[in-house]
């Protein structure tokens, strides 16, 4: 049978961060070494992005701000340091709208599906945490059935939409009758604060907002959309320490060390053998493969994987260009790779298909891939 992910819809907050002006709001913070300075100005120039989108007004210096500054005040140019618990309370005020706009964006793109077929829901986010959560808000907020199944994975990382998608896949190949809908949301930048650690500048100059809804059937319609064939993942043999993904007092912090790019080098080709493993078809990923959805951890990552599997400009087009417009926005920024492949090339793709591979990388070192094929609108054979 045939799973189908029948479309990829996207949701950003309203706030967008222009990486010039934040790149010289981090540098003029009190307390900054003349390496840490350094460390600014090149991870902000160096990251191939122009615009990130937040759920901090505040960082808008046409707003006015009401009452005391929290994460930035403009008057002084100052980062605060808010605590953890005050982070969290903003993102339990601020990720639902964007859970909910992903979802409902989903199911208003594929008008066969009622919201009441809905069978299982999966929400994922590594920046936040509440409960009731997002899955049960989705389901009041869009007339999802009262029965339907919710799941939520937390804090697995840059990577987490895929063991989503997986999730999804298999329920649908248990039932071809199910309908799962996997929505990611990320408030990356209310972790942001002023530091001369390098980890913490790094993700100063990356990270970002941003929710994708994903809607997966069991059943092949005929509409276009992407066929899931295969999952795969694998831990590097090392890196362990280099990426990780913890809990502070001012926010949680991330560990991205700066070997993380030289790990994927090494190991990549390993890490992509066990799932070109599922097609006889394919013996080469560079040539047997047309579409490439990279996760844009960042622009040193993405020229490491291109070198190494030999993959030309055109293929890497949509990493770059999300992360140029959007910014690294963790579990929910391959889906935005994903969407804009399909958007690009879903109505010209060939009847018999067309292979993409698509791949992330997040805390362990974890590298997820999955194999798909890209079909277009066609007949289908009704049994």
């Amino acid at each position: 049978m045939s799973v189908m992910l029948r479309t990829i819809q996207t949701a950003v907050p309203s706030t967008v961060l222009h990486q010039p002006e934040v790149r010289d709001v981090f540098a003029a913070q009190p307390g900054l070494t003349r390496l840490g300075q350094r460390l600014i100005s090149t991870s902000f120039d160096s990251a191939a992005i122009d615009t990130r989108y937040t759920v901090v007004e505040e960082f808008d210096r046409d707003k006015p701000v009401e009452g005391e500054a929290v994460f930035y005040d403009g008057q002084t140019n100052e980062l605060r340091r808010p605590s953890t618990r005050t982070r969290n309370e903003v993102y339990a005020a601020k990720a639902p709208a964007l859970y909910i706009e992903a979802a409902r964006k989903a199911l208003e793109a594929c008008p066969d599906v009622d919201p009441s077929q809905v069978t299982d829901l999966i929400t994922v986010s590594c920046t936040g945490f509440y409960n009731p959560g997002p899955d049960y808000q989705i389901v009041r907020a869009l007339g999802l059935n009262p029965a339907t199944r919710r799941y939520h994975l937390g804090f697995m990382g840059c990577y987490a939409a895929f063991p989503g998608l997986r999730a999804a896949a298999d329920y649908c190949k248990a039932n071809p009758d199910a309908v799962a809908l996997v929505v990611c949301a990320e408030l990356c930048t209310l972790h942001v604060h002023s530091s001369n650690d390098p980890d913490t500048i790094m993700g100063s100059a990356l990270f970002a907002d941003g929710a994708a809804a994903a809607l997966i059937t069991g059943r092949d319609t005929g509409a276009p959309g992407l066929r899931l064939d295969a999952f795969e993942t694998v831990l590097t043999p090392v890196g362990e320490e280099s990426m990780a993904w913890n809990i502070g007092d001012e926010g949680f912090e991330m560990v991205l060390g700066t070997y993380v790019p030289h790990i994927i080098d090494e190991h990549i080709t390993g890490a992509l053998a066990p799932l070109l493993a599922h097609d006889p078809q394919i013996d080469s990923a560079a040539s047997d493969i047309e579409h490439w959805a990279i996760h844009p951890g960042g622009r040193s990552i993405l020229d490491k994987v291109q070198k190494r599997l030999g993959l030309d400009d055109r293929q890497l087009a949509p990493a770059r260009d999300v992360l140029r417009d959007y910014g690294n926005m963790s579990s929910s920024t391959v889906l935005f790779v994903l969407k804009d492949i399909m958007d690009r090339h879903l109505p010209q793709a060939d009847p018999a298909g067309e292979k993409l591979c698509s791949m992330a990388f997040g805390p362990g070192l974890t590298v997820e891939s999955a194999l798909m094929t890209l079909l277009p609108e066609r007949e289908i054979e009704v049994e």
